[in-house]
């Protein structure tokens, strides 16, 4: 007899089947057994005659096979359960669990859920979280692809970091000196200088940031696109609007159960996502919120305060911010006016999930910003040589997956939304 998948079972009334999971409950009344059983697919009531069957001594989540007949559960008008003819023991569990799995809610500390990642990642919820952030995933690939854009894999392991500063992990590559990736930036505008003009990346980057906080992670999975032949950073923008309301509409299709479960409130984004400069949300800030303390950028308080303004009166959980001065941009950032940048942020529910813009597509021109910014031009000599071979205007942006599963499922700690986070205290499991 082949194996059905719990999701299976339904309108197949009378059929005797197998199923093989994890036992996740068991309720014991009488003569008869009630025992939950859980798959990939989800989870299905089995009933038990104890007279018949033992089940003494069987702990939750053992490994079992279930032969039974498909019966339409009491009181039910379509919710299907199995009464067990047969019950094997694949592997069984000999000890007690470290942590609690099988409620709702897991009540343990984070460290504790972390140390136990595997077995918590068989609670309902925290299984469905990882499901929503895989469809993120797969819509951001689909949009894209459709979009003419090519999927690329780019090294982890370079010669040089992207942005300068010392937020590098460095390590020993033979006899040299290397260190991982911070963004696959530089690989994404020599491959769209190669031809390609439009690419994209989902990959894990490293950042060597001594802080430890519950929205920084030291390694984490970026969404990256770059494209050609664009006006300015308003085409990036345009073109991740589109893509945001792709991948929500994609969780929203394919991911209704665990949503349901999690008791997400999607967010909805109308016609446009509003923009306004950096100085003019500083401006707000200051009048609205007496923050006389931001210059050049917004901390963690402030993106919540501004994002607070736009749902209230702009209609929006999004907000782009624009116009970032160049001392707190990358040295590749278009220039704008004055010290400004054509580079811009998406704030999300609080937080930053997004930083993009114009790059400096002119050989002398970026030469010239990598002096500024106090950097050796020699050592990005394999960067800078395909933009003296004609490079198209163009731009791109990453977004932060762990980040925007957070924002978007109402986690906290962006640890809760990783599947095995890597932090300034944290290496294992």
């Amino acid at each position: 007899m082949n194996r059905t998948l719990i999701n299976e079972v339904s309108n197949n009334y009378g059929r005797t089947i197998m199923i093989k999971g994890w036992i996740h409950k068991i309720r014991k009344l009488g003569k008869l057994a009630f025992m939950v059983v859980r798959d990939r697919t989800g989870v299905i009531q089995c009933v038990i005659n104890t007279k018949l069957i033992d089940i003494k001594g069987l702990k939750l989540e053992s490994v079992i096979e279930v032969i039974g007949e498909i019966n339409l559960k009491e009181g039910s008008k379509n919710e299907a359960e199995i009464w067990v003819n047969e019950l094997s023991i694949i592997s069984a569990v000999s000890e007690d669990l470290p942590i609690e799995i099988n409620k709702d809610n897991l009540e343990a500390n984070i460290d504790t859920i972390l140390n136990n990642r595997v077995l918590s990642l068989r609670n309902l919820k925290i299984n469905g979280v990882f499901k929503i952030q895989a469809v993120l995933a797969k819509a951001f690939e689909e949009f894209l692809s459709e979009e003419g854009f090519i999927q690329v894999f780019t090294p982890k392991i370079v010669a040089e970091g992207t942005e300068g500063g010392t937020e590098l992990f460095e390590l020993k590559y033979f006899e040299r000196k290397a260190y991982l990736a911070q963004s696959p930036q530089f690989y994404k505008q020599m491959l769209v200088g190669s031809g390609y003009e439009r690419v994209f990346e989902i990959g894990h980057v490293y950042r060597a940031e001594e802080h430890n906080t519950i929205r920084h992670l030291n390694e984490y999975v970026s969404l990256d696109l770059e494209m050609g032949f664009i006006e300015d950073e308003r085409d990036i923008m345009n073109l991740e609007e589109r893509l945001l309301k792709y991948m929500l509409k994609s969780v929203s299709e394919r991911c209704k159960n665990e949503l349901e479960l999690l008791e997400v409130n999607m967010p909805e984004i109308k016609d446009v996502i509003p923009s306004m400069r950096l100085a003019e949300a500083i401006e707000i800030l200051r009048r609205n919120y007496g923050r006389n303390d931001l210059e050049l950028d917004l901390d963690p308080e402030g993106e919540k305060q501004i994002c607070e303004y736009a749902q209230k009166e702009l209609g929006s959980e999004f907000l782009f911010l624009t116009h970032y001065p160049k001392a707190k941009r990358p040295m590749y950032a278009m220039p704008a006016e004055g010290t400004l940048t054509h580079s811009f942020d998406l704030l999300f529910r609080g937080l930053e999930i997004t930083t993009g813009g114009q790059r400096i597509h002119n050989y002398n021109q970026l030469k010239e910003n990598i002096s500024q910014k106090g950097l050796c031009v020699e050592s990005f000599n394999d960067y800078l040589e395909v933009f003296r071979y004609g490079m198209p205007p163009h731009g791109g942006l990453a977004i932060g997956l762990e980040r925007l599963t957070a924002q978007l499922l109402g986690f906290r700690n962006v640890r809760e939304v990783t599947l095995f986070p890597r932090d300034r205290d944290r290496i294992r499991p």
